[in-house]
């Protein structure tokens, strides 16, 4: 993982996400899910890339099952992106870094 990518748990969700004065973007994932793997190393350039403009992490899905419950996450990788605490989009499945790109840069001011 970057030293850029946050590790995001039941204990940290609410200060580093829902009370975050950054836009942020979670990451829901699994060690298992090959398509997760997958978008990790493009997860770590985005949080590399959007050092200081947004908070980048992932969750484990399998560690921190009610996080993920609480947001109707059915498949993985589902990416949301919170402003204010609030889900501003949301985006299923391993996609391409420009989409994740642009659906940050939609919601940093």
């Amino acid at each position: 993982m970057s030293s850029n990518t946050k590790e995001f748990s039941e204990d940290s969700f609410k200060a580093d996400v829902l009370d975050s004065g950054k836009p942020v973007l979670v990451d829901f994932w699994a060690e298992w899910c090959g398509p997760c793997k997958m978008l990790t190393p493009t997860i770590n350039e985005i949080a590399d890339d959007f050092q200081g403009k947004a908070v980048i992490g992932k969750l484990n899905v399998d560690n921190h099952p009610a996080i993920a419950s609480n947001y109707g996450i059915r498949s993985i990788p589902s990416l949301l992106f919170f402003k204010d605490g609030k889900v501003q989009n949301q985006i299923m499945g391993a996609v391409s870094k420009s989409d994740i790109e642009q659906a940050l840069n939609d919601i940093i001011d």
